[in-house]
């Protein structure tokens, strides 16, 4: 499970929608309380920013538009509670860059 921290325009379409189905899991892990990746270092790191991560999946969903996919699953804003920035990194956005790189994925890093 990872959300990345580069903007979601640098994401290869694999990462682009492979980050939003994530989000999705990690939002249902985090609002419903459900145990699986509870305790996941990604899933720790957005603990109390739901806010942040909504943030994260209107910028995906903004993204995906741009790019002609169809969005059909909105997250409810009602729940987005907590700090509206992400401060916490599993890897360092610089290391994520890294990462990305090395797959040769064709994410634009």
């Amino acid at each position: 499970m990872r959300i990345w921290d580069i903007p979601p325009e640098q994401l290869c379409r694999q990462h682009l929608l492979g980050e939003h189905n994530e989000l999705h899991a990690l939002w249902t892990v985090l609002t419903q309380n459900r145990q699986g990746y509870a305790h996941h270092p990604e899933t720790l790191r957005w603990r109390g920013k739901l806010k942040a991560l909504y943030l994260r999946h209107e910028r995906l969903v903004q993204e995906m538009q741009g790019r002609g996919y169809r969005h059909r699953s909105p997250l409810d804003p009602a729940l987005a509670t907590g700090a509206a920035e992400q401060t916490e990194y599993v890897d360092p956005p610089e290391e994520q860059i890294r990462l990305l790189r090395e797959k040769g994925c064709g994410c634009a890093v």
